[in-house]
């Protein structure tokens, strides 16, 4: 049975259900993506007793056709291509090298914006991605490329709601994808709260703050 969200708090509360299994495990990192995946994340990390952190990656989108990712650049000076896609579609040289210098031009401001001067590390441990949902995916897949570039142990992908043609390629990109629901009639994420507010870069930087003790031992 479909319903709505009241907001990405009651979601992530939701969603943390759904991740018990890695409760109070040292070896499980909860990375949201930012903006509307941090405060889904917040919940989730807290109500398990993991770390949490943001997980900063921009998707690089293909000229005129942005859903469809090329690559993507990520914190610690990551760069990934998909090359299937290059090569296919003949996409030139300068025009990769023109997106990858915006969007890490993007990726530094929002590393500014929100703080980020020691990320969590991510070597061998247990990697769960969160945003507030999953409508094509883009975004997602490149994060999850991207996080696998730091050698953790497993790719895990939470999310409340998606389309279920997403949920379903996911099982390929990611070791695990946990969701709340995948309901039939899905157009959009926003269509699945009753509160979709942007968050701004203050929250997030808010929400960093408050969950930085977050899996530390007291």
């Amino acid at each position: 049975m479909s319903f709505r969200f009241q907001d990405r708090a009651q979601a992530g509360r939701a969603l943390a259900e759904k991740l018990a299994a890695f409760s109070n495990r040292p070896d499980v990192a909860v990375l949201g993506l930012p903006r509307g995946g941090v405060p889904v994340a917040f919940q989730v990390a807290q109500r398990l007793g993991v770390a949490l952190d943001v997980f900063l990656v921009r998707k690089l989108g293909v000229p005129r056709h942005e859903e469809l990712a090329m690559g993507a650049v990520a914190s610690g000076h990551i760069c990934i291509l998909n090359d299937n896609i290059i090569h296919s579609l003949g996409i030139p040289r300068e025009v990769i090298d023109q997106a990858v210098t915006r969007e890490r031009r993007e990726l530094e401001q929002r590393q500014r914006a929100f703080c980020q001067e020691h990320p969590v590390e991510l070597r061998d441990r247990v990697v769960i991605l969160v945003d507030d949902g999953l409508a094509t995916g883009a975004s997602m897949r490149a994060a999850v490329m991207a996080a696998r570039e730091w050698h953790p142990a497993q790719v895990v992908v939470a999310v409340p709601v998606s389309s279920r043609e997403t949920y379903e390629e996911f099982k390929q990109h990611a070791d695990e994808i946990v969701c709340v629901q995948t309901p039939a009639n899905f157009e959009g994420v926003g269509q699945w709260y009753e509160d979709f507010t942007q968050i701004s870069d203050a929250e997030v930087r808010t929400l960093l703050e408050q969950g930085a003790n977050f899996g530390r031992k007291k």
